[in-house]
């Protein structure tokens, strides 16, 4: 989103509190203490001696956009001339100065400028070098002193974090503490007929898997998913989208994702008719090629997905990079390991003539091009996988 949150079509929020910087060594610090000032409200800085001069290159880059509150900060020599007008002023330190004024937090620093400033007075904070803070001469203009709740082995905040964290506080009870946006909800919640409905739909798909075991226990997990639910507070989308998801897991999809469309048995009956039209050799690697590997590989026969599970789950194959239905020239191929050149050819029960023919000339081609090529009829896998793996995983061993 351009501007990571910046909306330049909204009125500039301007007021609060004035921000005098004490000869501040970093055009850097300044640039994002201002950065600062602009997200929390505060419009008004002052600059007492900046280091490296003004106005500054290094300043601008790190304001991000807040070019005004540089654009229109005000410069003085001293301390007591920047906060002239001033009626009440904070002088913020993480040191102790040993002197008699009331220490407050940034919290109550913030409430007592609200105050004041609601009443028409002007305040000012003032915020010391980046090297050794305020001097006492300088806190001794102040009515109190900020510190905050920091680390006192590592007490010293980056300048611009300081001026953030005061007027973070400002902001917020400025604002009333007022988030600027919040979870949209598209859908009204969903009305206890609708979650009736759906508790119906789950219990009973999930009495047909026999999921309630053992039966003394039926109630109490009835009762513990039903809670699950309320919890969530579900919409009327929510509850449409649970409905969904339970009718896709209880029907299931035909293919493997199935993914395709047809199951086991017209997945076959598909490769039978490419082979018996001769479609086992295409004339080019191109489009249509890429396509009926697409369509194969999201419909593939029983025995094609029971071997594809196995090689991935075994450890044997690992790294070997075999594929599913891609084109290796003019073919399609079961599976493919295009680093160990080895093709394992699926052979279907009951293969018609023509996709013999085809099936011997696809072997003749992959073996002339250094292919090693693994027959495995279908028959074996549903019946002796374990055997079927250990004849591929000789052949892999072997290369």
């Amino acid at each position: 989103m351009p501007g990571a949150g910046t909306d330049r079509t909204r009125e500039w929020i301007e007021g609060g509190p004035v921000i005098v910087l004490v000869e501040p060594q970093l055009g850097e610090n300044i640039g994002a203490a201002a950065r600062a000032m602009a997200n929390f409200g505060l419009s008004r800085l002052r600059l007492i001696k900046p280091r490296d001069g003004w106005p500054s290159v290094q300043a601008q880059r790190s304001a991000s956009g807040a070019d005004r509150i540089l654009d229109e900060a005000g410069l003085f020599d001293t301390a007591a001339a920047a906060i002239s007008d001033c009626t009440f002023v904070f002088a913020t330190t993480a040191r102790a100065h040993d002197q008699a004024k009331p220490v407050i937090g940034a919290g109550e620093a913030a409430r007592i400028s609200a105050e004041r400033i609601a009443a028409g007075e002007t305040v000012g904070f003032l915020f010391g070098r980046e090297r050794n803070g305020l001097e006492n001469d300088e806190v001794a203009l102040a009515d109190r002193i900020v510190t905050l709740p920091v680390n006192p082995a590592f007490a010293s905040l980056n300048l611009a974090q300081a001026v953030a964290i005061l007027a973070y506080e400002w902001f917020k009870l400025a604002s009333g503490e007022k988030l600027p946006f919040a979870m949209p909800r598209k859908s009204e919640a969903a009305p206890r007929e609708q979650l009736l409905a759906l508790f119906t739909d789950l219990e009973r798909e999930l009495e047909r898997i026999e999921y309630f075991r053992p039966p003394e226990k039926h109630e109490t997990m009835v009762v513990n998913l039903r809670n699950i639910i309320h919890r969530m507070q579900p919409t009327r989308q929510d509850i449409q989208t649970l409905h969904g998801v339970i009718r896709a897991l209880a029907e299931g999809r035909k293919g493997p994702a199935r993914g395709g469309v047809l199951d086991g048995a017209e997945a076959e009956m598909l490769r039978a008719l490419l082979a018996e039209h001769g479609s086992g050799i295409v004339p080019s690697e191109r489009t249509p090629v890429r396509g009926l590997a697409r369509l194969l590989r999201r419909n593939p026969t029983d025995a094609e997905r029971q071997l594809w599970d196995a090689l991935v789950n075994d450890r044997r194959f690992a790294g070997s990079g075999f594929k599913r239905q891609v084109p290796v020239g003019p073919h399609i191929v079961d599976f493919v390991s295009f680093p160990l050149r080895a093709v394992i050819d699926l052979v279907p029960d009951d293969e018609p003539e023509a996709g013999a023919r085809a099936r011997a000339e696809k072997r003749a081609w992959l073996i002339a091009r250094g292919y090693q090529v693994i027959d495995v009829h279908a028959r074996e896998v549903g019946a002796t996988l374990d055997q079927v793996l250990g004849r591929i995983a000789g052949v892999v061993r072997g290369q």
